[in-house]
């Protein structure tokens, strides 16, 4: 199976994305401590966890989208974006002034970073998918 290329500004964004919220999850499992209101049953390795599966969602579907998997590529990189919005769950738990200086900008930079990326990704599905229907109505 023939590979493509992946749009620059796509792959600069899942990178942007990956490392903000490796930031984020590294924060919270090593000052798991310093979070106010999270569940006494959460461990640093479940957090290292749960970033892991995350991760997984978008690498995998950069490898679908190398692999000339495109539309379902770009969705696996879509919901991946949108896990990031899972980090203001922080703050549904305990307000933005409880938390440390540090855990504000490790959450806020991850968000910052999914919002830039959701649109990117959902975007160029659209394009996909038009793209494929132009194709398809052609003679």
């Amino acid at each position: 199976m023939r590979t493509t290329r992946l749009p620059k500004v796509l792959l600069a964004l899942t990178a942007a994305y990956f490392l903000t919220s490796l930031g984020h999850f590294s924060h919270n499992a090593e000052f798991i401590c310093e979070y106010p209101n999270l569940p006494v049953w959460l461990t640093r390795a479940q957090v290292y966890a749960v970033w892991a599966a995350i991760t997984a969602v978008g690498a995998t579907g950069l490898l679908l989208m190398r692999k000339k998997f495109m539309a379902m590529g770009l969705l696996l990189v879509a919901v991946y974006a949108a896990l990031g919005f899972d980090g203001l769950g922080h703050y549904a738990v305990a307000p933005m002034e409880l938390h440390p200086l540090m855990a504000n900008v490790t959450i806020l930079s991850e968000v910052v970073a999914a919002a830039l990326l959701l649109p990117v990704a959902l975007w160029l599905l659209v394009l996909h998918m038009l793209r494929d229907k132009v194709r398809i109505q052609q003679p």
